[in-house]
């Protein structure tokens, strides 16, 4: 079950309103955003690429810089070590074209998801050493790599870390004692010591804020030049694109990097890019996060988990048209595939909960030694979304068992394994996701102490539906559809606007879409004015809850021409309560309003 709940936190609207030039219904959906104060409203709004913040606000950035530089003017080969997801494959394209720009002598390895694992290894660094690399660079990780850096210094070599995962720790009494490794230069926001002022930015991002420190001293100009630049405005559009991808809050400066970033890939220059676009068939102008995070995303994450995510670096890199062509046709194929490969997975998981104890848990514990192992993350996401519990889904490994977590807001997947550390052979992640290993035969203690230590309550697991406006679809027009427009771009931490009406009516309906999933209908307020409104959702389940509350024949008359119209004025109508969004749809040519159904009880 969901609740539904009105936000309702205070501010001035009217003022707002008048302040920004913006509908007072428009004003509450900042505030709702926690969006306050004259300098933050204005930014949410109207803000633009200057208002991001110095790269030398992060600690070590200048030590790193200067670290760099050096290694350029000595000719010293420097090798980028990244990681397999969309994340880590930005971060090594921004950072290998940033210091080839700067004339380094740089060259790239990403690890295999299953060969090598996440982050630095020992054979990663022995590799690079034995081809003759003076410096590792690392993205996307290296933060909790203490025994890879230590032994990469005990060769002669020189480390540096860029990363945005947060910092290990040891829980001594109560009190955390964060644990940094010891490379030449460590640059993190999640530091302790870090001043940065939005530490919630994705590695890419840690990555383009280097290269634009780097560019702007080498040539001895400011950053914000650099930003500009050719370059700056290119590494900017995957910036953008591993901020959607590694599902990072679309707030404070992410908000503005997304946007700008979204603008530029409009007209990108990237070959790359534009082969992606056209091989999964996406108009530029039309790219939004939601095209990132489901369309083009999951293309370079497939390539990531069954593949080599070299393939996807590759297709950035290249400049042959046709040579894009042929990767970009790859990566579409293979994230063809594993979507088949990730149904049966879900299958099998969802099997498992349901025919065993399992479904008492509140944390889940999923063992499916058969699938593969890349696949782990994306599974437990399905299996939380469909019990609304945090998730773990474990798989059989090369060396034991390695898997994936996927958590819910009020469980804080890191914190929860640190609790647990002792089971496993390697552990990291976030509040929200997590990566593990462990002995096969520590599956079942994993399980026993996650649930044994879990303070979540019935509460935590009931779903918040959280209403913006409770507004009636006749305030709602082509206009203020557009208005709305002004909060975009719309992600995690910025979600599209909610809003809920009472007393809906449901005239006459009609199933679309080539898997029979999405419902259509006219449905009237209780003034009689009709709208258009469109469900995406669970159909069946839909249909489920029509037939619970008002019978078969209802639901039979509903979808019968006329019926359901001629019923609703004759006899008991559908009348439901539903949570929707304004929206544009068009068609052939013609341009209409309809109302998006989210939620409905």
């Amino acid at each position: 079950m969901s609740k539904w709940m009105v936000a309702a936190k205070r501010a001035d609207f009217d003022a707002i309103a008048r302040k920004y030039q913006v509908s007072p219904v428009l004003a509450r959906i900042i505030r709702n955003r926690d969006v306050v104060g004259d300098e933050e409203i204005d930014r949410f709004l109207n803000g633009t690429r200057a208002d991001l913040y110095a790269p030398g606000l992060l600690k070590d950035m200048d030590k790193a810089v200067d670290i760099l530089l050096r290694k350029i003017a000595e000719g010293k080969q420097i090798r980028i070590i990244g990681d397999y997801d969309i994340d880590g494959i930005c971060s090594t394209y921004i950072l290998c074209r940033g210091l080839t720009a700067c004339g380094a002598q740089v060259d790239t390895a990403i690890p295999h998801r299953i060969r090598d694992g996440y982050g630095l290894n020992e054979h990663l660094i022995l590799e690079a050493h034995d081809a003759g690399t003076d410096t590792v660079l690392t993205c996307d990780n290296g933060i909790a790599a203490f025994d890879q850096i230590a032994f990469a210094n005990e060769l002669g070599m020189t480390v540096v870390v860029t990363d945005h995962h947060e910092v290990p720790y040891d829980d001594i009494g109560g009190v955390r004692w964060y644990r940094v490794p010891r490379a030449d230069a460590v640059v993190d926001p999640k530091q302790e010591d870090c001043g940065y002022p939005f530490p919630e930015i994705c590695g890419a991002v840690v990555a383009y804020k280097l290269v634009l420190a780097l560019v702007a001293e080498r040539e001895h100009t400011e950053w914000r030049d650099v930003m500009e630049s050719e370059l700056g405005l290119e590494l900017l559009e995957f910036a953008a694109f591993a901020t959607i991808g590694d599902v990072m809050e679309l707030r404070g400066e992410n908000r503005v990097i997304v946007k700008s970033g979204l603008e530029l890939m409009a007209h990108t220059r990237n070959i790359g890019l534009k082969a992606l676009m056209q091989a999964t068939e996406t108009r530029p102008e039309n790219i939004k996060p939601y095209t990132i995070g489901f369309v083009l995303g999951p293309c370079l994450n497939a390539t990531g988990r069954l593949d080599t995510a070299a393939n996807a670096l590759e297709l950035f890199q290249t400049t042959d048209r046709g040579r894009a062509a042929v990767l970009a046709g790859d990566l579409k194929a293979m994230n063809d595939s594993r979507k088949e490969l990730t149904r049966k997975g879900v299958d099998e998981g969802v099997a498992q909960i349901e025919n065993s104890g399992l479904m008492q848990d509140r944390v889940l514990v999923v063992y499916l030694p058969d699938v593969h192992e890349s696949l782990a993350g994306i599974i437990a996401g399905r299996i939380r979304e469909k019990y609304g519990k945090p998730a773990f889904v474990l798989t059989r490994a090369e060396e034991g068992v390695k898997g994936s977590g996927r958590s819910i807001e009020a469980f804080h997947m890191y914190d929860e394994l640190t609790k647990c550390k002792d089971l496993f052979t390697k552990y990291g992640g976030h509040k929200l996701a997590a990566g593990l290993s462990l002995a096969e035969e520590d599956v079942d203690e994993l399980r026993r102490r996650l649930n044994e230590n879990c303070q979540l309550t019935d509460e935590d697991f009931e779903e918040k539906v959280l209403i913006d406006v409770p507004m009636p679809m006749a305030y709602a027009s082509l206009d203020f559809v557009a208005e709305l427009e002004r909060l975009e771009p719309f992600g995690n931490g910025n979600p599209k606007p909610q809003f809920a009406q009472k007393n809906v009516r449901f005239l006459s309906g009609r199933v679309l879409g080539a898997n029979h999933n999405v419902g259509k209908y006219t449905v009237a307020d209780e003034d009689g004015r009709r709208y258009e409104l469109i469900y995406f959702g669970d159909i069946e389940g839909f249909h489920a809850y029509i037939a619970a509350k008002y019978g078969d024949e209802a639901l039979g008359r509903l979808y019968r021409t006329g019926a359901g119209e001629r019923a609703a004025a004759q006899s008991e109508p559908i009348v439901l309560s539903v949570v929707y969004y304004p929206d544009v749809n068009k068609f052939r040519g013609n341009v209409s309003l309809q109302m998006v159904m989210k939620y409905y009880q």
